[in-house]
């Protein structure tokens, strides 16, 4: 149901109260509602729609604007103001970025359980605020940093002192307020934006916002790597912090102008109760034995049309679970009174197998996103010893390189949804065009080619460098962004719509925060393959592949050609837990499959998770 309407025989709790957060669905179970900014029933004629989302939409492109104009330039300050090394640097930004995602797992559960996305993301944004200020004082301040030194001359990381004690720690504190407002605001920008559309009446539309979404990302990103990158080049890195804070700022009030046009979804209380109560149960009744008719199950005897919209019916997939639901009968054969921790609904059981049944689908891109982390540290590296010149006077900033896959896929984005995806859809029947696993496989296979290509590339600009002292132009580096930015149009999208379709409703920010935490793990695991390569390959040679400040010295081409290699078994893991995943869920019927009818879509998707918490919650009568 969308907003708060509800048809003529159905009443509102509490006699209209304002505050109700519950309305009755024609006698098929409860059914999670929005509500306005004042806590009463959203109007599909006010609120909603893509009009509420644009708002949302706004923020994030100021939000990508200001945090990727630090990240994508980070190094730069880390190695230039900080005077760490070469490696340190890269495992600052790679730990940096790491944490932002990491900690949009903490952004969804707040959302989700206690706050709301709509003041999880103000609460954070002005934390994020305080810290892009923060880094534009210590930058514009000389006491809070070392002495200035040149760290790219010979010995310069010997002779130039690196930052330490309080002079570090207000980087980091300022660099970590950045990470923690940036990683609590991310996820529910998506899933904010994607509560504005019903996804039982609205699925078309529902893909267009996660196409416009990305599009917003790529807006933002552009004018990052162009506009925010060249004045921090130029102007210095402490106006153009400055202008991340201005970027954040703007994002913050485009947030706060929608407020009137919001339907928001109340938090539902922590959501990991239900979660716990079915592996308890599982555990302690790990002994019983299933019964064979699986309608025998708790919470399983009504498993009709009429109740679909509220419960889920039972899979035989990870069926180990399913000993949460059976029911201990006294001698006399009555029903056992048994706590939601000893006794589960199937409805509960399955929102759980949901969500294991993702997690090797989100494991398989944390390889993509490690060489993500390498586009934004070696690869602005390898810009940085290539030539940059464009004109006399004008130089392109190294970090400015990464915005030449935006500036493709800002005409892309919008012809790939009013183009291929109607096209596709004539031919698929999917609403997005091809399936959200699809389009993700197709991401994670073209992303082994732009290692293949940045291999190559090093190669040939190491040879030249050291064995004719010919410094390559800057555009020979672009194809390895091109085609990375198209991998990753395709697995970014495909990921977050994936994920909050498969979401149960009230987890929606929390189940789109997984698909940040994969950058997260992908960008630890760019520090650890760094840490691994130098100890492993220093063992054989007087120095490792990645030890040195200088990357003729290096040999990033084998590092690159490993995760080459990486990327593409990864590939191939990834098609079999897909494979996996579909067998499972197409084995599940769908309403409109029970119904007959032509039209509906799978409850996989889209089935009230706190109705399972209040099923889990009865107890069997006796």
């Amino acid at each position: 149901m969308e907003g708060g309407r509800t048809q003529s025989n159905n009443k509102k709790k509490a006699g209209g109260d304002h505050q109700s957060m519950w309305v009755s669905n024609n006698n098929m179970g409860e059914e999670i509602t929005t509500v306005d900014w004042r806590g009463r029933p959203s109007n599909p004629d006010k609120h909603g729609g893509m009009r509420a989302a644009a708002f949302v939409l706004g923020l994030q492109g100021f939000e990508i604007m200001g945090i990727a104009a630090v990240g994508n330039n980070l190094i730069t300050y880390v190695i230039n103001e900080m005077h760490f090394s070469l490696s340190k640097s890269a495992n600052v930004v790679t730990n940096f970025v790491g944490t932002v995602f990491l900690l949009a797992l903490l952004g969804g559960y707040l959302s989700d359980s206690y706050l709301g996305s709509f003041w999880t993301m103000l609460i954070f944004g002005f934390i994020e605020l305080s810290g892009f200020i923060l880094l534009s004082v210590q930058a514009h301040l000389p006491q809070l940093k070392p002495e200035k030194c040149n760290m790219m001359i010979n010995g310069g990381s010997s002779q130039c002192e690196e930052a330490k004690g309080f002079k570090a720690l207000i980087f980091f504190v300022a660099l970590y307020l950045v990470a923690l407002g940036s990683g609590c605001v991310k996820p529910n920008m998506i899933a904010h934006g994607a509560d504005q559309f019903n996804p039982k009446t609205s699925k078309s539309k529902l893909s267009t916002y996660f196409n416009a979404a990305y599009f917003a990302f790529s807006m933002g990103e552009l004018i990052a790597l162009t506009v925010l990158v060249w004045v921090q080049t130029h102007s210095g890195m402490d106006v153009g912090f400055g202008v991340s804070a201005a970027a954040m700022a703007m994002g913050l009030i485009c947030l706060v102008s929608g407020t009137l046009y919001y339907r928001n979804k109340p938090p539902q209380g922590t959501i990991f109760t239900p979660i716990a109560q079915v592996f308890v149960a599982a555990i302690l009744k790990r002994k019983q034995t299933s019964p064979s008719a699986p309608h025998l199950l708790h919470g399983n005897q009504n498993n009709n049309v009429s109740s679909l919209s509220s419960s889920l019916p039972h899979t035989h997939r990870l069926r180990f679970l399913d000993k949460a639901c059976i029911k201990l009968v006294n001698q006399d054969g009555t029903n056992i009174k048994e706590s939601p921790w000893r006794l589960c609904t199937v409805t509960q059981v399955e929102q759980v197998k949901i969500l294991i049944s993702v997690v090797p689908i989100f494991a398989c891109t944390i390889v993509f996103n490690t060489i993500l982390a390498q586009l934004q540290t070696f690869s602005v590296q390898q810009a940085t010893s290539m030539n940059t010149q464009l004109t006399k006077s004008f130089h392109i900033p190294p970090a400015s390189l990464q915005a030449i896959p935006y500036i493709i896929l800002i005409f892309i984005v919008p012809l790939y949804d009013k183009f291929f995806v109607p096209f596709a859809r004539k031919f698929t029947g999917h609403e997005s065009g091809i399936t959200p696993l699809q389009r993700i496989g197709f991401g994670l296979f073209a992303a082994t080619f732009s290692m293949i290509a940045a291999a190559i590339m090093e190669k040939r600009r190491r040879d030249s460098a050291v064995d004719s002292g010919k410094i390559l132009s800057i555009f020979w580096i672009t194809p390895q962004f091109l085609i990375f930015g198209l991998s990753e149009m395709f697995t970014a999208v495909g990921l977050i719509e994936f994920f909050y379709k498969q979401s149960a409703k009230g987890m929606q920010a929390f189940l789109t925060a997984m698909t940040y935490c994969s950058y997260s793990f992908g960008f630890y695991l760019s520090s650890l393959l760094v840490s691994m390569v130098n100890k492993i390959t220093s063992g054989s040679s007087n120095h490792g592949w990645l030890s040195e400040n200088d990357l003729n010295e290096d040999r990033l081409d084998l590092f690159y050609w490993m995760l080459a290699v990486l990327s593409f078994v990864n590939f191939l893991n990834y098609l079999f837990w897909a494979r996996w995943h579909s067998k499972s869920t197409d084995s599940t019927p769908s309403i409109s499959q029970i119904s007959g009818a032509n039209h509906g879509e799978d409850f996989n998707n889209y089935t009230a998770f706190d109705s399972a918490k209040k099923m889990g919650d009865i107890e069997s009568p006796p």
